[in-house]
This record gives structure tokens, sequence and C-alpha cells, in this order.
């Protein structure tokens, strides 16, 4: 499959990349044409660092970050965010004039929560919601109930690929989108009998 890899560079840092493979894929939540591969993004630091600062531009005149929310192994892209948001003057309410790096657990019935010992890092605090991809959005407006539900104050969603330019209201902050992929396509689940799938 990777041999049918295509490359996607970032217009606004060259070092971010993306992979994109064709053929019929399926999310939790739909089914797509292109599989976007971000495994080196989210694991490589010069890839990673990369990613982070094309993401940080959005937030360089925000006033407050407390705790990134990482979702889909985005932690080493997150911890690099963190670091050009400070290194941009974004400033943290917390005590210890930093930020927290978290990521939600899934409990059996498939809800986000946070366990008690990490509920401080999200109750009260500014956050800013990181994840690989978006397609239906459906994943998004589930991390920010559960930001909500904990208190938190939701400042931006960001994602390194988002077929979805808002959700619930929130824009959503995205180096790559369906745009940058040739004809990229995605069906949700429960349509896709209606319809017939050209991969």
């Amino acid at each position: 499959m990777e041999n049918r890899a295509t490359k996607i560079h970032s217009s606004i840092n060259q070092n971010a990349i993306i992979r994109v493979i064709p053929g019929h894929f399926a999310t939790n939540h739909s089914h797509i044409n292109y599989y976007v591969d971000m495994t080196i993004m989210k694991s490589r630091k010069s890839e990673a660092a990369a990613a982070a600062s094309v993401l940080a531009r959005k937030y360089s005149t925000s006033t407050y970050i407390d705790t990134i929310i990482c979702m889909d192994g985005c932690e080493v892209i997150g911890a690099y965010l963190a670091d050009e948001l400070t290194a941009s003057g974004i400033m943290s309410l917390n005590q210890h004039q930093t930020m927290y790096i978290v990521t939600p657990e899934m409990n059996p019935g498939g809800q986000l929560i946070f366990r008690d010992n990490m509920q401080m890092m999200i109750n009260g605090k500014h956050c800013l919601l990181l994840l690989a991809s978006a397609t239906t959005g459906r994943t998004i407006a589930r991390a920010m109930e559960c930001v909500q539900y904990y208190g938190g104050i939701l400042e931006g969603v960001s994602a390194i690929f988002s077929a979805s330019k808002v959700v619930d209201g929130m824009e959503i902050n995205y180096i790559f989108g369906g745009e940058d992929i040739e004809d990229y396509r995605t069906y949700e689940a429960q349509k896709l009998h209606f319809m017939q799938f050209r991969a």
C-alpha cells in the first residue's frame, strides 16, 4: 500500500508532510476515498515541529491557553505546539505559567473522560483541542462536549487534516484540508447504502 502513497507538503512549511493513499477506507463515522497517513508527522521530531509551527500561527494573537488536549496520538505535536505558543508570547493563567498537555481516556461506554488527577488541568482552564484528522466532525463534537463537561474553556480546535471547516460553530484550524487532495470524498456510513462509492 505504501508504494501508492503520494506526499503532500504544506505551502507554509515544506517539512509538514502528509502521505495520501487512494482506495476505499472506513473511519468510525464515514467512508473515504483516500487514507491520510500522518504517522511520521506524529512521531518524528522535524515533521512534528513543522506541524506545530503551522498550527501556532492561528493563535499568535490569542490571550491565554493553559491546556492542549491531544487526540489521535498527537502528543508530540502538542509538546512542540506548546513550545511555539509560549515562544510567541501566548500566556497561561495557571500558577506555574506553563501549558499542560493531556489526553482523555475512553471509558467502556465509549465516552471521553479525564481521571480525577487530571481534571484540574481542564476545569477553569483555557483549552486548545488538537486532533490528527477530522472527517465528519463527530469526534470534535464529542471532545468539545467532554471539555465543557469538565469545566474547560475551549479556545480553539486544530487538526493536521480536516475535511470540515467549522464544527458546532467552532472554526477548525488545519494544515491540510480536503481541497489539498484531488477528488477527495467522504461519505457518512448510513448514507453509503444509497449511493455507489467510487474508490
